[in-house]
Protein backbone atom coordinates (compact mmCIF):
# COMPACT_ATOMS: atom_id res chain seq x y z
CA UNK A 1 0.00 0.00 0.00
CA UNK A 2 1.17 3.64 -0.79
CA UNK A 3 1.89 5.62 1.90
CA UNK A 4 -0.28 8.39 3.18
CA UNK A 5 2.41 10.77 3.06
CA UNK A 6 3.37 9.67 -1.01
CA UNK A 7 -0.53 9.93 -1.63
CA UNK A 8 -0.74 13.93 -0.81
CA UNK A 9 2.03 14.46 -2.63
CA UNK A 10 0.25 13.18 -5.49
CA UNK A 11 -2.38 15.45 -5.17
CA UNK A 12 -0.37 18.21 -4.26
CA UNK A 13 1.75 17.72 -7.66
CA UNK A 14 -1.36 17.21 -9.27
CA UNK A 15 -3.53 20.52 -8.05
CA UNK A 16 -0.31 22.20 -8.75
CA UNK A 17 0.53 21.48 -12.15
CA UNK A 18 -3.63 22.26 -12.93
CA UNK A 19 -2.96 25.96 -11.37
CA UNK A 20 0.35 27.04 -12.19
CA UNK A 21 2.47 23.92 -13.75
CA UNK A 22 4.79 21.72 -12.63
CA UNK A 23 8.88 22.19 -13.17
CA UNK A 24 11.11 19.52 -15.02
CA UNK A 25 12.04 17.72 -11.52
CA UNK A 26 8.13 17.94 -10.33
CA UNK A 27 7.22 16.79 -13.39
CA UNK A 28 10.11 13.89 -12.64
CA UNK A 29 8.47 13.29 -9.29
CA UNK A 30 4.95 12.96 -10.14
CA UNK A 31 5.89 10.69 -13.21
CA UNK A 32 7.34 8.19 -10.62
CA UNK A 33 5.01 8.44 -7.74
CA UNK A 34 2.07 8.25 -10.30
CA UNK A 35 3.73 4.26 -11.86
CA UNK A 36 4.27 3.44 -8.15
CA UNK A 37 1.19 4.20 -7.19
CA UNK A 38 -0.18 2.43 -10.46
CA UNK A 39 1.51 -0.61 -9.88
CA UNK A 40 -0.26 -1.32 -6.47
CA UNK A 41 -3.20 -0.50 -7.81
CA UNK A 42 -2.49 -3.67 -10.10
CA UNK A 43 -0.94 -5.93 -7.71
CA UNK A 44 -3.81 -5.53 -5.53
CA UNK A 45 -6.34 -5.97 -8.15
CA UNK A 46 -4.37 -9.41 -9.41
CA UNK A 47 -4.53 -10.53 -5.78
CA UNK A 48 -8.15 -9.96 -5.80
CA UNK A 49 -8.28 -12.25 -8.55
CA UNK A 50 -5.92 -15.09 -7.10
CA UNK A 51 -8.78 -15.57 -4.80
CA UNK A 52 -11.86 -15.40 -6.80
CA UNK A 53 -14.09 -18.19 -8.07
CA UNK A 54 -16.95 -18.15 -10.44
CA UNK A 55 -19.96 -20.26 -9.90
CA UNK A 56 -23.25 -20.68 -12.58
CA UNK A 57 -26.98 -21.06 -11.29
CA UNK A 58 -26.28 -24.45 -11.57
CA UNK A 59 -23.79 -24.38 -8.87
CA UNK A 60 -20.89 -25.37 -11.28
CA UNK A 61 -17.24 -24.33 -11.07
CA UNK A 62 -16.93 -21.92 -14.26
CA UNK A 63 -13.96 -20.06 -13.20
CA UNK A 64 -12.32 -18.39 -16.32
CA UNK A 65 -9.09 -20.72 -16.91
CA UNK A 66 -6.59 -17.64 -16.99
CA UNK A 67 -7.55 -17.25 -13.04
CA UNK A 68 -7.04 -20.83 -12.50
CA UNK A 69 -3.66 -20.74 -14.36
CA UNK A 70 -2.89 -17.38 -12.29
CA UNK A 71 -4.29 -19.22 -8.90
CA UNK A 72 -2.25 -22.68 -9.35
CA UNK A 73 0.88 -20.09 -10.29
CA UNK A 74 0.54 -18.95 -6.71
CA UNK A 75 0.19 -21.99 -5.18
CA UNK A 76 3.03 -22.80 -6.41
CA UNK A 77 5.21 -20.25 -5.06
Amino acid sequence: MLSKEKLARINILAKKAKNEGLTEKEKVEQKTLREEYLDNVRGSFKNQFKSMTVIDPEGKDVTPQKVRDLQSKNKKN
